[in-house]
């Protein structure tokens, strides 16, 4: 079995500045998120190992992603992230930034669709 932590303790300074400094689709969709406001708790920059992810759900171990342009640089690094989340038997799913603001509702319903497995 694969041990690993939740929100390390030298990851705390970076989650607080990404919790204080989110991108407008991050607003967007936190603010759907939070609440239980779709059935479940998710915590937003929550870290998983090494890692931080937009927003975690620990009960369905989902992890939902979003990607500005500045992921078509980091495929590679992105890929190595998801490896180790498949690893511990989260799910991952990723959505481009322009979803949010074209496609809120279908983002929304995707989201939904995993949370009912």
């Amino acid at each position: 079995m694969i041990e690993y932590t939740h929100n390390l303790k030298y990851l705390r300074d970076t989650r607080k500045s990404l919790r204080n400094n989110l991108t407008l689709e991050e607003i967007i969709l936190w603010n759907i998120l939070k609440n239980n406001n779709l059935g479940y708790k998710f915590r937003r920059q929550h870290s998983v190992g090494n890692y931080i992810v937009d927003f975690y759900c620990a009960h369905k171990k989902l992890v939902v992603e979003l990607d500005g342009s500045q992921h078509l640089d980091n495929q590679e690094y992105d890929n190595k992230r998801s490896c180790y989340f498949d690893s511990l038997k989260i799910k991952v799913i990723r959505f481009w930034n322009n979803e949010i603001k074209n496609n809120i509702n279908g983002v929304v319903m995707k989201i939904e669709e995993e949370l009912k497995k």
